[in-house]
């Protein structure tokens, strides 16, 4: 039994060895697939991650390196001094005026509340204008206090319903409807200086106080410097006028650092990375050539640790001051062109006067000067601007695109152009020329002649053959519409009707009466100037482009582009020259010219006595000129436009004069002419200084 049992273990023993001996064996078959399996899947992804770490460190370094960069710098910019306006002669216009500033520049992690409290503190060192403080700004004010914030939150009905922006929306329409706070001096001055400071965003400076800044507001600004982080003392810039303030109607106005950009265009400069609270050109010259003028902003890097502190500052751009702008206008001549049609204002129910005075072989324009006047109170009102947005019924100056237009249409040539002036009956009305109003003094007229003695019954009989109609007296007017479309369409070319393309914002097209069959007797009032309105800069350009012979130049007011000189601050180098340029070409022939320029002549130097100018003739360089009257009306009664478009010498044009006088009264006569001898005699005195 026992002998048994220890053969039974024996052999258990052995067989369970065998077993795991097998076992064994076959494992160690199996292990080095295992092994480089699991070898093979580590190599892959070592090779992943060596493949990602270089394309986070070689190829996408940069992109990252910028994120870190811009999460931990920033760039603060500085206004620099806006460029100055001088007139063609280098007087200064529109200059800098440099001021102490006391400014603010908002940190990183500033909360509205830290502002209510430097605002508090600084309100008690300095004064500011509280005037057009208003009373959603006082209530911004005083929630602005994160405790009474708190408080105002209370009472606003249903305020646990309300998410946080529709409960800031109620509390401050609450606080407007009842104020909980005292609107004292001191409360008004914090608001007022709250509000400023409210204006900067990050890292951004606004102005808070920037005139009659005094050194005792100075000194104690810089004596609690630590109570009033962010407030500094800084420099302010603002437009001067050292020759008078009559020039800003041309130049145009900056608007205040404390109005901030015109609201009209301050989504198109908050594009062009402005400001809110900045200053810019607000019309005029300042809006035109904002670009120019505001220069390049200086620029400084801020560097911020972990907290958005700033640990340091480095100016990476100095900035550069604006380019100046040298004007074609003469400025003592325009002061006296100014003065001049001031004092051309009759009584009764004149309403104004305008005049351009320009060189017609580049389109500089050399002065140009509007008032209004109030019939009911006779006051006086300067508008030079009213020479481009001011639309006159000019009457007669415009006759010689009527010729052109009349020569182009081939109804009459310059060899062949004479018609009988008489009384043109159509229907039951009847309209004349001035000297001819009953048939009595019925004469040949060429078109030279025909411009003499301003005829209009020969601009009608042209109106009528271009537009294919016989003229039978007495006959219905049986015009096409289209005759409007014809004439206006030479007008055009001229600059009669369009925009001229002055370098000045805002100018009107002028007014063109309604067409149509219904109003086709008009046609023939449009044919010598008594339908449609034009301004009297268009009336400049369209005898410019006579005296040019057809280029029809679009008039600047700017002359030059120039640096300021680093010694002295004046004038610098021409950064760029306004060069004359042709909108479109007139295409007259040397014969069409020819009679124009004849017929303008004759109205100044003719021989019949009904010739319109005679009074220029007295002028030393010899004037060619077309003199207009309107018949017009005011408050129900008939008054008389007068207008006058000239140019000078007659033989080799160097100044173009025109002008224009609203309703005088009915029977006025030389005032045109006597308002040109003055603007003629002042211009060769102070712009050409020649006794030709």
């Amino acid at each position: 039994m026992k002998r048994s049992n220890i053969v039974g273990n024996f052999f258990s023993r052995f067989f369970k060895k065998k077993t795991r001996t097998s076992r064994h064996e076959n494992g160690n078959k199996r292990i080095p697939f295992r092994l480089n399996l699991i070898f093979a899947l580590v190599g892959i992804l070592f090779a992943v991650l060596i493949w990602k770490l270089a394309d986070l460190q070689l190829i996408q370094g940069n992109y990252f390196k910028s994120i870190v960069n811009k999460n931990n710098s920033s760039t603060v910019y500085g206004n620099v001094q806006r460029g100055m306006i001088y007139d063609s002669t280098g007087k200064l216009l529109a200059g800098n005026k440099t001021e102490r500033a006391i400014t603010y520049t908002r940190g990183p992690k500033v909360t509205v509340n830290d502002m209510y409290q430097v605002a508090n503190r600084l309100s008690k060192i300095i004064q500011v204008p509280t005037k057009k403080l208003t009373k959603k700004q006082m209530a911004q004010f005083y929630l602005a206090s994160s405790e009474h914030q708190k408080q105002m939150a209370t009472k606003v009905p249903n305020h646990q319903d309300l998410n946080p922006d529709q409960l800031v929306e109620a509390e401050l329409k609450l606080a407007q409807k009842k104020p909980p706070y005292q609107a004292t001096d001191q409360f008004k001055n914090a608001a007022a200086i709250y509000t400023s400071m409210s204006g900067a965003y990050r890292l951004t400076t606004t102005y808070v106080k920037y005139d009659h800044v005094t050194n005792q507001e100075i000194a104690k600004v810089g004596e609690h410097a630590k109570q009033l982080p962010g407030v500094q003392v800084g420099t302010n810039w603002t437009r001067e006028y050292p020759d008078g303030k009559e020039i800003q109607p041309i130049t145009g106005t900056v608007t205040s650092n404390q109005a901030g950009l015109p609201e009209s265009r301050m989504n198109q400069l908050l594009s062009q990375g402005y400001s809110q609270n900045e200053s810019a050109g607000n019309n005029s010259l300042e809006e035109q050539y904002e670009p120019v003028l505001r220069g390049s902003k200086s620029q400084t890097e801020i560097k911020l640790n972990s907290d958005n502190q700033i640990i340091k500052a480095v100016k990476k751009y100095p900035g550069r001051r604006g380019d100046n702008l040298q004007l074609s206008i003469n400025a003592k001549f325009q002061k006296e062109l100014q003065e001049m049609v001031k004092n051309a204002q009759p009584g009764g129910n004149a309403t104004g006067t305008y005049a351009v005075v320009m060189n017609p072989n580049n389109g500089a324009i050399i002065g140009m000067a509007g008032v209004n006047r109030d019939p009911k109170t006779g006051k006086v009102s300067q508008n030079d601007l009213g020479v481009m947005n001011n639309s006159i019924t000019m009457g007669s100056v415009v006759k010689g695109a009527t010729i052109y237009g009349a020569f182009k249409s081939k109804v009459i040539t310059p060899e062949s152009s004479t018609l009988t002036d008489m009384p043109i009956k159509n229907g039951g009305s009847t309209k004349s020329s001035w000297f001819n109003k009953n048939g009595s003094a019925n004469l040949p007229l060429t078109a030279a002649d025909a411009l003499e003695v301003s005829s209009n019954s020969y601009m009608m009989q042209l109106a009528m053959k271009e537009g294919g109609f016989h003229y039978v007296p007495g006959a219905p007017l049986n015009l096409s519409p289209n005759i409007f479309n014809i004439e206006r369409g030479y007008f055009n070319q001229f600059g009669l009707g369009v925009k001229t393309g002055i370098d000045l914002p805002n100018e009107t097209t002028g007014i063109k009466g309604p067409g149509g069959y219904a109003n086709i007797g008009k046609s023939l009032d449009e044919s010598f100037g008594n339908y449609d309105g034009y301004t009297t800069l268009q009336v400049a350009q369209y005898m410019s482009t006579i005296a040019n012979g057809g280029y029809r130049l679009r008039p600047h007011v700017v002359q030059n582009v120039r640096s300021t000189n680093a010694k002295n601050g004046k004038l610098g180098a021409i950064r760029e020259t306004i060069m004359p340029q042709a909108l479109n070409t007139v295409p007259m022939s040397t014969d069409e010219l020819r009679v124009l320029k004849q017929g303008f002549y004759q109205v100044v130097h003719g021989h019949s006595k009904y010739k319109t100018g005679g009074a220029l003739a007295e002028l030393n360089p010899e004037v060619s000129a077309k003199t207009g009257t309107a018949q017009t009306f005011y408050n129900g009664q008939a008054t008389t436009t007068l207008s006058l478009a000239s140019y000078a010498p007659s033989d080799h044009p160097q100044v173009v004069v025109a002008l224009a006088m609203t309703n005088l009264p009915d029977n006025a006569e030389s005032n045109n002419t006597d308002l040109a001898k003055n603007i003629y005699r002042a211009y060769w005195k102070d712009v050409q200084h020649t006794d030709k």
